[in-house]
């Protein structure tokens, strides 16, 4: 059974990932990884991560979701700001070409792994003692300058707004 909720899972993720790249719409690509996201959320849930499964729903598919859709409102991207992609489908094809070797080369690689009980044990795997030691003691850094980075992001893009905002306000007189 937990198979199949794998397989499941897994081609959620998957098709969320197609949406967001073959989809022209901005928001409609947004909700691609939105969807790749629960899936993968799910996917940590198989694995009894739980606080993992909790951090993905509620930071992942909730806050930074949310940032990303209210950035692209707030921008308001028209039809005529994106630019043209005459070629696209012809690059994604090729690009799924290119990664079909080193797709054969993953699968040969888990083929010759040696045979495993896939029974659920019990560890302390995903419980939040176990990364929040590392995060904070050893990445403090790193996890407070992707918070700058992200907060840089954000001003950005409403400079961008305000700035695309003026320069057609002025057209318009």
């Amino acid at each position: 059974m937990a198979d199949l909720i794998f397989i499941a899972l897994a081609v959620f993720c998957i098709s969320g990932a197609i949406a967001m790249i073959v989809c022209k719409n901005p928001m409609y690509s947004a909700l691609g990884v939105l969807i790749s996201m629960l899936g993968v959320a799910g996917m940590f849930a198989l694995l009894n991560a739980t606080f993992l499964f909790l951090i993905q729903i509620i930071v992942y598919a909730g806050a930074i979701m949310t940032l990303i859709l209210f950035i692209l409102m707030f921008l308001n991207i028209d039809e005529e700001d994106l630019p043209k992609e005459p070629n696209k489908s012809k690059l994604i094809i090729f690009g799924a070409i290119i990664m079909i070797p080193l797709n054969v080369l993953v699968l040969k690689a888990v083929s010759l792994l040696p045979e495993k009980s896939m029974d659920p044990i019990d560890t302390n795997f995903g419980d939040l003692k176990e990364i929040g030691d590392p995060l904070y003691n050893q990445w403090i850094v790193v996890v407070e300058l992707i918070s700058i980075l992200l907060l840089v992001a954000l001003i950005g893009s409403v400079v961008l707004a305000k700035k695309r905002k003026s320069k057609i306000s002025n057209e318009e007189n």
